[in-house]
């Protein structure tokens, strides 16, 4: 039982530091001991029996484990994200489609905008940087509340996009070497998921903004806001999408042949065409490899706290109970999965640190020769399945995204504009999973 408080304890607490602004780096190793105490870990490897697990050595694999597996995934897209930023090329694009869909339609060309580049495999991060001051400028025009910029930009980033099949976002690969699939897989009801979270997110984000304009709520402008975006000087918005189509044409072609590796091959790819069709936009050709490089290290680090979080975790008893009584839930092994995975990633606070946790856990349980038949799950299905839950509970407020989107790049506060993002990148995704789980029943 004490274990178990602990393990809520620290996840309340890891959430508790991440609204209060304290860096995961500090918070992830100060809510991981806490779990480690009361579960009864010892401090350090020296301290712990033959074969017991420590609080040290256990949040260290964890961290060292991610970052081994996925740190030239981070590189290379930081990178490519970089590259895109510093040519105009995504401005470009972003701009492009907020013409043509219109000021009066501004939410929606903020969706559609970082929808297609987080498809084509721009960074989360960077696509939020650069919609961002375009966001500011349609919903000043618009004059709609600014608080709900963050879970805009969010639902366009890190819902029907960022876990579909195809996309060239982590989420998506990160089962393939564990369930021995391709990014494509399940890509039938992907589609039906994806279009189905794309119509109720919307539908739900245009009744948020109505009742808000109703209630009196209006744009609100502040002195270090950016103005309008020129469009002199900006790249084709045509030439400027090959890097992001060669991405997904590189990943597409190499899948079977390099597995994850097709993800390095794609991103380099997205880079080299990037400044052979954009060399002359540059301000500074040498930026996007630095900050590239600054950037990865800064995200794939914030993520492999929450994985070490979650590793720290996963060595007390209440993680073992908790599991046993997740893929022990009615509905077979599909529903099992989806609740221990969205769990899992509600726990850590990452999609992709979660399900580098949970996928060793399950894809045992229902994968593999050694699997009783009543006990196997369709690999594929099992894929899209693990990629949509992990977009869910992952948004939680400790996520590394919402505290850099919210307060570092909107300058908002999670009590203003965190209600509106969880509605949907929490609420939607949830729905997208019941969906998806309905889905493969009937197939």
């Amino acid at each position: 039982m004490l274990s178990l408080i602990g393990l809520l304890g620290g996840l309340a607490l890891l959430i508790f530091f991440a609204i209060r602004g304290m860096h995961l780096l500090i918070a992830a190793p100060l809510a991981a001991l806490v779990i480690a105490l009361t579960g009864d870990l010892p401090l350090f490897d020296q301290l712990a029996n033959e074969g017991q697990a420590s609080y040290v050595g256990s949040f260290m694999a964890g961290f060292t484990g991610f970052f081994k597996t996925w740190f030239f995934m981070f590189l290379l897209g930081a990178i490519f994200g970089k590259a895109m930023e510093e040519s105009h090329a995504a401005k470009s694009v972003a701009r492009w489609i907020i013409q043509h869909i219109g000021f009066k339609h501004a939410a929606v060309a903020v969706v559609a905008a970082c929808a297609i580049l987080t498809y084509g495999g721009v960074s989360v991060f960077i696509v939020a940087f650069c919609v961002y001051s375009m966001a500011v400028s349609l919903f000043r025009e618009a004059n709609l509340p600014r608080r709900f910029i963050p879970g805009v930009i969010a639902f366009g980033s890190v819902t029907f996009t960022m876990t579909s099949a195809g996309s060239p976002e982590i989420q998506n690969w990160i089962p393939i070497p564990y369930l021995s699939t391709s990014p494509y897989a399940g890509w039938e009801v992907s589609i039906i998921v994806a279009l189905f979270m794309a119509v109720v997110g919307y539908l739900w984000m245009r009744r948020m903004l109505r009742r808000a304009v109703a209630n009196g709520e209006h744009f609100v402008e502040r002195a270090d806001d950016i103005g309008d975006v020129d469009n002199a000087g900006l790249p084709n918005p045509f030439v400027c999408t090959l890097p992001l189509l060669a991405v997904l044409a590189v990943s597409f072609f190499c899948h079977e042949t390099l597995g994850t590796a097709a993800l390095i091959a794609a991103l380099f790819s997205g880079v080299v065409l990037t400044y052979l069709f954009n060399y002359k936009y540059f301000n500074n050709r040498g930026r996007p490899f630095t900050e590239g490089a600054t950037g990865a290290l800064i995200a794939i680090a914030n993520t492999c706290a929450v994985v070490g979080f979650g590793t720290v975790a996963m060595a007390t008893p209440a993680f073992a109970d908790v599991v046993q009584v997740m893929t022990n839930m009615p509905g077979g092994g599909l529903v099992g999965a989806a609740i221990a995975v969205s769990v899992i990633c509600g726990l850590t606070g990452s999609a992709s640190g979660g399900q580098t946790i949970a996928l060793p856990l399950l894809a045992p349980l229902y994968v593999g020769p050694d699997v009783a038949p009543e006990n196997r799950v369709d690999p594929e299905a099992l894929h899209r399945v693990v990629s949509i839950a992990s977009g869910g509970l992952d948004s939680l407020p400790h996520n590394g995204y919402v505290v850099t989107l919210i307060r570092a790049i909107c300058g908002e506060t999670h009590r203003d504009a965190y209600g509106p993002l969880a509605k949907l990148t929490v609420v939607v995704p949830f729905l997208g999973v019941i969906l998806a789980l309905i889905a493969f029943a009937l197939v």
